[in-house]
């Protein structure tokens, strides 16, 4: 794989050091750690291995990975991995695509609640989608989702969503049937909306009532119950965006969407287009244009890019990818194979190797390359040389 001419970790080796003197106390020991992790990722600070052809002799050295969930080269692997697993649990049905949004003034105080704010999302979007499906005037199926969270907008603004992948239908009450959604529609939206809403709102009073939600700035007078009621009013009445896409394909769209998706993180280096030092240009969509006039070119201060990035770095702990209903971590192996004996469907087929697909072979002659030393961080590699190719890609 060839390295981008422009990666954020470059831009972060620039001009991190001054953004972190600048934003001192105001950065958050997790901002901090991936600050540090995509600067270090593939170089001699994290230690790596030299390899050899057995053909040809032609030697590499790489350096390892951060693995940090929020670096942009270290995904790519990370999702191959994660498809692997799920590729069984695919089933021979139509799949939908329904993305939950939160409206501004929420996405506004979610900001400094994280934790408690987007776990609120996960819990009413999958609870409105199970509750609507279960439903008999609708499905009356217990279904199946797969949820990912995203915080951003293409300008890489803090716009908060779930992007849910869900099965065309579900398991009967007993087990032992497959309950089919109409070809090419799931559930209605604008029902699925106004219980969204609904669910979500319930939480955020809940959390408000438990003193779990803190505000700051503007926002500081939300702490008052009264203001937060008058805060929240508006949004009872407004129309929350719940957003329905057509159906895939089939099973290996979903595999192709899903590699897209679940470990995207806030901007891929390769729309990255320049950086002189001090500048950014990067390539986003404006979503309020249409066709190609949609893909426009931003250019941000160096310290507002690397701002604008630390917006999304999640919480410690918290899992942006989660499994509910009959997909559930707790069920999923015995409900699937509930529903493969519904649907008569045969098990999907295996790749090979996961490790086969990403074997690099030599890039002189195409021979197999052996691993012929490891080093650890910060030491030199014994076969360190001018002409040894390094791959920091």
């Amino acid at each position: 794989m060839s390295r981008p001419v422009l990666e954020v970790a470059d831009i972060f080796r620039a001009a991190g050091s001054a953004y972190r003197q600048a934003h001192a106390g105001h950065l958050s020991f997790g901002q901090l750690r991936v600050m540090s992790a995509i600067e270090a990722c593939r170089t001699a600070a994290l230690g790596g291995h030299v390899s050899r052809c057995e053909d040809c002799a032609h030697a590499d050295i790489s350096y390892n990975s951060c693995r940090n969930r929020h670096c942009p080269k270290c995904q790519s692997a990370a999702a191959y991995d994660w498809l692997e697993a799920r590729r069984a649990d695919l089933l021979p049905v139509e799949y939908f695509h329904v993305v939950f949004t939160l409206p501004a003034p929420i996405a506004d105080i979610a900001y400094a609640n994280k934790a408690v704010i987007y776990e609120a999302l996960f819990k009413a979007a999958s609870e409105a989608l199970l509750r609507l499906a279960a439903d008999p005037k609708h499905l009356g199926a217990r279904i199946g989702l797969t949820a990912v969270l995203h915080t951003w907008g293409s300008a890489l603004t803090h716009h908060p969503h779930v992007h849910c992948i869900v099965p065309g239908g579900g398991l009967s009450s007993d087990g032992t049937r497959w309950i089919a959604c109409r070809p090419g529609f799931l559930l209605p939206v604008r029902v699925l909306s106004r219980l969204f809403r609904r669910l979500m709102l319930q939480r955020l009073a809940k959390a408000h009532a438990q003193g779990a939600l803190h505000f700051f700035g503007a926002h500081v007078a939300l702490h008052d119950i009264d203001a937060f009621r008058a805060f929240l009013k508006p949004l009872h009445r407004a129309e929350w965006v719940v957003y329905a896409k057509p159906p895939f394909a089939g099973p290996n769209q979903v595999l192709s969407y899903l590699a897209r998706y679940t470990h995207r993180v806030a901007i891929a280096n390769s729309r990255l287009v320049a950086f002189d030092g001090a500048r950014v240009s990067f390539k986003y969509k404006d979503y309020r244009a249409n066709g190609e006039a949609r893909r426009k070119l931003m250019t941000l201060g160096a310290g507002e890019f690397i701002r604008r990035f630390l917006l999304h770095v999640l919480p410690d702990g918290f899992h942006r990818i989660r499994h509910y209903g009959f997909l559930a971590n707790g069920v999923r192996v015995a409900a699937i194979a509930k529903a493969r004996a519904a649907l008569q469907a045969a098990l999907p087929d295996q790749p090979a190797s996961a490790n086969d697909a990403y074997a690099a072979p030599c890039p002189c002659c195409g021979g197999r390359m052996i691993i012929i030393e490891r080093f650890e961080r910060g030491a030199p590699s014994r076969h360190a040389s001018p002409t040894l190719r390094i791959d920091s890609s």
